[in-house]
């Protein structure tokens, strides 16, 4: 048993991860070939969209991971009928949001391009790939639910593989966008939002062939009905998710605001390297989270404590593993990993992002820990701690941190202002990391 744990383990782990490296890489891709073409203002454009990408990637993760923590604990227990119909409510809770940031794109996306910052010599860029991305906002948020359910149904491999093969599909198409057909800006934007269709399209014959757990139940299905109940309890268990995702837009936003006074267009697109670095970087503790979630879903639906114990050690050894692997590689690589994305040669930029590459991805140890002990809470129905790890990591702490450190050493202290939150984070995570198995020694005794 304790051998079987532990391959399981690995499986969901190591395909998770592979998954979302690939989801990552597509925006590298995106980066790279925007700017070989169009230089600083188009990393500057790209980094100033980012947020809205973001923000659409959160509200997916928040309505698939809390759909599906539920479903594979109503599903560990045999509750059939009430799996399908959190589903279904899932999938109305996806269309409605996919709704508003459909309409937002079609009608307000000059709007929203303006308060994000864009001035204008980049205006133009910006919303053009702003615009295409909300107008994709469907196939984002149903892609992110269907791979977040089909992991939980037990087949991680399919998840893979959809987020996989869509997103060598968005780095090939990336390419022949940009370049043989000279689309430019909107081309990068047009491959990135057909990604989710086409790994929409690879998860399709698991539904079409009936080999799902999960059914969608028409509304003249009997026992169907919209339930307040069940949305509140998507989302509840999803706010973690979400802010974890929307952090990244959170700290973009903020980041750049305080670096556009600071440093103007350069230091956004120093920034915009080291934001495509990071989101490979958080791929990875994704991953690594979205792995150990179905497996303890599971054991906590079926009361099997021991089970559960024994992966979130597992998980927290990865998580700590993974931090020195991917600092050092960061900190003996940072003047290469620059380059890549510098076409111009330009000095400035160069200097700003290795500094800060070395000194903002200090929080990696820091962020493994908030992550996996956030998702630990979320898998086993206690949304509460992990809403206050989110809610510190994404807001209460950065923002406050991010002005008073840029007040006092400007870029440095910009790049530092990220590792002090996830460390001051990682404290509180451990008391409420304490707290939790204290209670639960005390009611065993």
């Amino acid at each position: 048993m304790n051998n079987q744990v532990f391959k399981n383990f690995c499986k969901y782990v190591s395909f998770n991860i592979l998954g979302q490296i690939a989801y990552s890489c597509y925006t590298l891709a995106d980066t790279f070939f925007v700017s070989v073409k169009t230089g600083t203002d188009g990393l500057t454009a790209l980094n100033l969209a980012f947020p809205v990408f973001c923000l659409i990637s959160g509200i997916g993760l928040m309505i698939g991971i809390g759909g599906g923590t539920q479903y594979s604990i109503l599903k560990s227990r045999n509750e059939h009928k009430s799996a399908d119909h959190l589903f279904t409510n899932a999938v109305y809770l996806a269309l409605a949001f996919a709704a508003v940031f459909f309409l937002s794109g079609l009608f307000f996306s000059d709007k929203i391009v303006r308060v994000l910052g864009a001035d204008d010599q980049v205006f133009s860029i910006t919303n053009i790939y702003l615009k295409v991305l909300m107008l994709f906002s469907p196939a984002f948020l149903l892609n992110h639910l269907l791979q977040c359910f089909v992991r939980n149904d037990g087949n991680p491999s399919l998840s893979m593989a959809a987020m996989m093969i869509g997103s060598l599909s968005n780095i090939i198409l990336d390419y022949v966008f940009i370049f043989p057909f000279q689309m430019g800006i909107f081309g990068a934007a047009f491959a990135t939002g057909l990604s989710p269709v086409i790994s929409i399209m690879v998860l399709l014959p698991y539904f079409l062939k009936k080999r799902n757990g999960f059914h969608f139940l028409k509304s003249s299905q009997t026992g169907f009905r919209f339930d307040k109940i069940c949305f509140k309890k998507i989302v509840t268990n999803g706010i973690p998710p979400f802010l974890t995702e929307a952090a990244s837009g959170v700290v973009m936003f903020l980041f750049n605001f305080i670096i556009l006074r600071l440093t103007g267009n350069t230091g956004v697109a120093a920034f915009g390297v080291i934001t495509v670095i990071s989101l490979v970087v958080i791929a990875l503790y994704t991953g690594l989270s979205q792995g150990i979630q179905p497996l303890i879903s599971q054991s906590y639906g079926l009361q099997n404590r021991k089970d559960v114990h024994k992966l979130l050690k597992y998980a927290l050894l990865t998580a700590f593993l993974l931090s020195a692997a991917i600092y050092a590689v960061i900190f003996w690589n940072a003047p290469f990993f620059v380059s890549v994305f510098n076409s111009e040669k330009d000095i400035i930029l160069q200097e700003y992002a290795v500094r800060g590459l070395r000194l903002y991805f200090t929080a990696c140890p820091f962020i493994g820990l908030n992550i996996t002990l956030s998702t630990y809470f979320i898998s086993i129905n206690k949304a509460v701690p992990a809403q206050i790890i989110s809610f510190l990591r994404s807001f209460f702490v950065l923002i406050p941190m991010a002005f008073l450190l840029s007040s006092l050493w400007e870029m440095t202290g910009v790049w530092c202002s990220y590792p002090l939150t996830e460390f001051l984070v990682a404290i509180v995570t451990m008391i409420l990391c304490f707290r939790h198995f204290w209670s639960y020694q005390k009611r065993e005794i």
